[in-house]
């Protein structure tokens, strides 16, 4: 039968899928590091308090990049070129999503709206990163091979989330709720197109690479169109709605170290 968990081991079982899996995330935990870095540095005075919040966002990104790095290594692996129609990152800032990098490699200090603008992409797309994160603890979390690392990424995707939120929450108090409302609106808009077509595009490679029937890509790529449909007619709303989460100061405290090489 074909499921999510079916595809994902099949991707899991291939050394060529597995390779192009990881470069692609570890790609995108690396650009988000980068960003979050430059964001913390550039902070304008009036909301430089959240920067060892923004810093530990990235830091955790880095981490990220670096297991991937790390799953690959251990199987003897190197990473490889990520397509471009595959970066769902730089995909996202062509269409003005978030901040440019012509904007963040500028010394030039951000202003308000810019960091809304960072929090509120960043809303959008952490809750796509937990939830699929969810879904591989779900099915992977106990993998002798992966498991410790899905758990990790997991844990650290739903604290990136919940800081979202709050943060968002705490600005919209001090009257930028209309604001914060049209960026997020703007960022969901964005994310559901880009991130069908980015599916697509990967789950096209993966086609190539593990000989799938045309009737099983078939099937796939209608899969991705359904969960496009439903995003379109409200699933979307799940990614726009703001409330304060539980684990309240989920990014405070020190930046991690560095991750080790117990993924290896």
């Amino acid at each position: 039968m074909l499921t999510a968990k079916s595809v994902f081991q099949e991707i899991l079982d291939d050394d060529e899928a597995f390779r192009l899996f990881c470069s692609i995330a570890a790609s995108g935990e690396a650009q988000g590091g980068w960003e979050n870095g430059r964001i913390a540095a550039l902070l304008p005075a009036g909301l430089d308090y959240l920067a060892p919040r923004v810093a530990r966002h990235g830091a955790d990104e880095d981490k990220h990049g670096r297991i991937f790095h790390a799953l690959l290594h251990k199987r003897g692996l190197t990473p490889v070129p990520v397509p471009p129609e595959t970066d769902y990152t730089m995909i996202l800032e062509r269409m003005g999503i978030g901040l440019s990098h012509l904007k963040l490699r500028a010394d030039a200090r951000l202003d308000e709206h810019d960091v809304v603008a960072y929090l509120a992409h960043s809303r959008v797309t952490e809750q796509r990163a937990s939830e699929q994160m969810r879904m591989l603890r779900h099915y992977f979390g106990e993998d002798p091979g992966i498991g410790k690392a899905v758990r990790m990424i997991c844990r650290d995707e739903d604290n990136h989330l919940a800081y979202c939120h709050e943060e968002l929450l705490r600005l919209a108090a001090d009257g930028r709720g209309r604001e914060i409302k049209d960026l997020l609106d703007a960022s969901a808009a964005a994310e559901i197109r880009v991130y069908r077509d980015v599916s697509l595009a990967v789950m096209g490679r993966m086609a190539e690479i593990l000989r799938w029937p045309r009737a099983k890509a078939a099937v796939i790529t209608a899969g991705i169109h359904g969960v496009y449909a439903w995003e379109r007619l409200g699933g979307w709303y799940r990614m726009v709605s703001l409330r304060m989460p539980e684990n309240r100061g989920a990014l405070d405290g020190p930046v991690p170290a560095p991750a080790t090489p117990e993924f290896a």
